[in-house]
């Protein structure tokens, strides 16, 4: 049991705790938030975790390197060639594996279209969090789904790929697909996203819902470990995919998404303009797709050498780190992931006392979370 102190606000003699969930459906997941009001106003809240655990990190220990990419979609399922990319790189760089150019090419094209469709599942929650129903849900599902189509068409899942490997990725995709692919993302979904925004940032009732809701400064979030949208849209432009290129980014002609007003509505504005701009790389990078072999020659028995490596990547949800240890056997002797969304949530007691519960999830949805990653 948790107790919290017995203080109200002003003109209050005593506080209630208040259980939201772990069965909510929008809490986005299997998580507990036990907060402590005073009438209509948060005093105190604490994130309760662990109801999802499914223990990868030491799962991967057991399992060969290869074996363990198909461990790294199950972290956040929402942000899946994220996840394989960053153990990829992580073990690349530590066996001394060089990828050929026209797999680094792929790997950036399919996870800046995962960031899309990533970003329409926050924009289809986020609207069913503040009572939208219906209506923007359906629409972000639909372009989802026509995203998913290429995923099938290109992995053979829709929603767990396992893809990437050691070396590059395990299927090509051919010229047809990727101009099939280019007129969507050029010609359609420019379209789309402008009846999302319409139906999100231009709606008076959503206005009134998170405009001046939330509001924190850049520095308070990196105080609170708070990256990737959350923070860009309190004016940090902090994008490792410009400050640290990885993949084809430092070939790519984009702009890192920012706003300067840092409340509620801000921060959907900046998921939107992502959403844009991932759409704009991907037509870069199909227009810029080299030739040549998509795998380099890996041993299945990789043993690499005695040592320890960190990468950190851009996913749709701030700076996913992961650690990879070795003693040069054919497993992991540690699998570590610095997960984004487990430090965004972990400022939930500082972003939440003094707003009304009804702008808790409003609050909330703007982290934009996924239970697996935290709870992995």
């Amino acid at each position: 049991m948790v107790n919290f102190p017995r203080k109200g606000v002003e003109g209050s003699t005593e506080t209630m705790l208040l259980n939201v969930g772990p069965q909510h459906p929008s809490t986005h997941g299997v998580l507990h938030m036990m907060c402590e009001i005073s009438g209509e106003t948060i005093v105190s809240a604490k994130p309760v975790i662990g109801y999802l655990h499914r223990g990868i990190e030491k799962l991967a220990e057991s399992r060969t390197w290869q074996q363990d990419i198909v461990l790294t979609d199950r972290l956040d399922y929402v942000a899946q060639f994220s996840n394989e990319w960053a153990y990829c790189r992580a073990v690349e760089r530590l066996a001394g594996i060089e990828v050929p150019e026209r797999a680094e090419w792929l790997r950036t094209l399919l996870v800046e279209m995962n960031r899309i469709t990533s970003h329409l599942i926050w924009y289809a929650g986020v609207t069913m969090d503040i009572g939208a129903l219906g209506t923007p849900f359906i629409y972000a599902w639909v372009a989802r789904e026509r995203i998913f189509d290429f995923y099938e068409a290109v992995t053979g899942a829709r929603v767990m790929p396992n893809w990437m490997r050691l070396g590059g990725v395990h299927t090509d995709i051919d010229s047809a697909m990727l101009k099939e692919m280019r007129d969507f993302l050029e010609r359609d979904f420019p379209v789309e996203v402008d009846e999302y925004e319409a139906l999100l940032v231009g709606n008076e009732i959503v206005q009134s819902r998170m405009k001046g809701i939330g509001v924190f400064s850049a520095e308070q979030l990196v105080e609170w470990g708070v990256t990737g949208p959350a923070l860009r849209a309190s004016g940090s432009e902090r994008d490792l995919r410009k400050d640290v290129p990885y993949g084809v980014y430092d070939r790519l002609d984009f702009r890192v998404c920012t706003d300067d007003v840092g409340d509620s509505l801000a921060r959907c504005r900046v998921r939107l303009a992502e959403i844009r701009e991932s759409a704009r790389m991907c037509v870069q990078i199909i227009d810029g797709m080299p030739g040549g072999d998509v795998r380099a020659k890996v041993s299945r028995a990789l043993k690499p050498p005695v040592g320890d490596v960190c990468v950190r990547t851009e996913s749709p949800r701030g700076e996913l780190g992961v650690l990879v240890a070795s003693d040069g056997t054919t497993k992991p002797l540690r699998f570590r992931v610095r997960s984004p969304i487990f430090y965004n949530l972990s400022a939930m007691p500082h972003m939440l006392p003094n707003h009304l519960l009804a702008d808790m999830l409003v609050i909330f949805g703007g982290i934009d979370t996924s239970m697996g990653e935290i709870d992995r």
